[in-house]
């Protein structure tokens, strides 16, 4: 999807939104003690909770 002309990032919260979680990603990444962030030190820079669902698709 090509923006409009006049267009910018700061007109566009989503993709402000993925900067600043890309971000928080970075900065976690650098800071740790591992190779790779864990999936749930992943869930708990970006906020967000793990459901288990108990049926499978």
């Amino acid at each position: 999807m090509v923006p409009s002309p006049g267009t910018s990032v700061q007109d566009d919260p989503v993709a402000l939104a993925e900067i600043e979680l890309c971000g928080e990603l970075m900065i976690a990444a650098s800071a740790a003690d591992e190779d790779r962030l864990s999936f749930a030190r992943i869930d708990e820079v970006l906020e967000v909770a793990r459901t288990v669902s108990s049926t499978a698709c």
